[in-house]
């Protein structure tokens, strides 16, 4: 098991050998996380890989560009982490989100 942190919220969960970013982040089981199809189709799961390594499943251009990938943007949906990650949630999700977050994820910062 590999452990994640949302650097947003200071949440953390854990991915399973193999497992996407999202559907490691999905066991949260709270509102605002980035959930669309799963697959790469709709971008609305984009996060930014702060620290850590990860394998990045092909991504259409459509949502993540060559610049995205240079700054470690990728579709939580297709990156499999293979470190420890440290992430940040992105583009038009990002607002609910925050708007979403734990409670006790508000007074940290």
């Amino acid at each position: 098991m590999l452990d994640i942190e949302l650097i947003d919220t200071g949440e953390r969960y854990s991915c399973e050998d193999g497992e996407t970013l999202l559907a490691g982040m999905e066991r949260l089981r709270r509102r605002g996380i980035p959930v669309g199809c799963r697959g790469g189709g709709c971008g609305v799961c984009k996060v930014r890989v702060i620290a850590g390594s990860y394998h990045a499943l092909k991504m259409s251009i459509a949502h993540i560009s060559s610049d995205d990938r240079a700054n470690n943007i990728v579709l939580a949906c297709r990156a499999i982490p293979i470190a420890t990650v440290r992430l940040q949630v992105e583009g038009g999700m990002r607002k609910s989100f925050l708007k979403h977050r734990p409670v006790d994820a508000e007074h940290r910062g």
